[in-house]
């Protein structure tokens, strides 16, 4: 027979215990998925280094705001995620249905994040365009299109997920398998910023 104190020992233990939100799969895709960029960023970088006077004058014809904007859109929806998934863990612990007028709403305004930013993406690319800047125009701007576009590609699955996501926060009840899922969903997302934080670095800052 259990006692009162250890049954509350149990309870202080189970939840002190280190959470890692999501499921084991998500990160391990995380962990490929950085390998990947990350021989992403070491091409830019030593690129960079071999032509430094070509990157230079390239990363000078940018448009630094377009880049600072879209950069402060997706640390807006990584914000907007994570509180929206702290409302749905509270939900879960306390047994009680979710907040469908503070998660659900949250992460709409963080699908609408990710949505400005294809279209402020999609402008910059159309600028570029238009005065005749493709991927062959150089080794800085063939990185640039071919990795913000693979980004972008990322940017687009995740919206999907946050649509995903947003649906299952409604649910009249949440259980600790819908948490995994909104955890997994939402360490999709943080991944997403993550990688356009260090491409608009090695693009536009250095």
């Amino acid at each position: 027979m259990t006692s009162p104190d250890s049954a509350v020992s149990s309870a202080v233990s189970e939840r002190t215990k280190p959470h890692v939100p999501g499921e084991l799969g998500i990160w391990c895709f995380v962990a490929g998925d950085l390998a990947v960029f990350t021989v992403f960023f070491v091409l830019i970088a030593l690129g960079n280094g071999d032509q430094a006077q070509v990157f230079a004058q390239s990363r000078a014809s940018l448009e630094l705001w377009i880049g600072v904007l879209n950069t402060l859109l997706l640390l807006s929806g990584s914000w907007l995620v994570a509180t929206a998934v702290e409302r749905c863990r509270e939900s879960v612990q306390s047994g009680s249905g979710p907040d469908t007028r503070g998660a659900a709403l949250q992460f709409a305004l963080a699908i609408l994040t990710g949505v400005l930013f294809v279209a402020n993406k999609s402008l910059e690319w159309g600028i570029k365009i238009a005065h005749g800047i493709t991927p062959a125009t150089n080794d800085f701007f063939m990185y640039f299109f071919v990795f913000t576009g693979i980004h972008l590609f990322h940017v687009l699955i995740g919206l999907g997920v946050l649509i995903a996501l947003r649906r299952v926060s409604r649910r009249e009840r949440l259980d600790s398998k819908a948490l995994r899922t909104i955890e997994s969903g939402a360490t999709f997302w943080h991944l997403v910023d993550l990688l356009w934080i260090v491409l608009f670095a090695l693009f536009y800052l250095i």
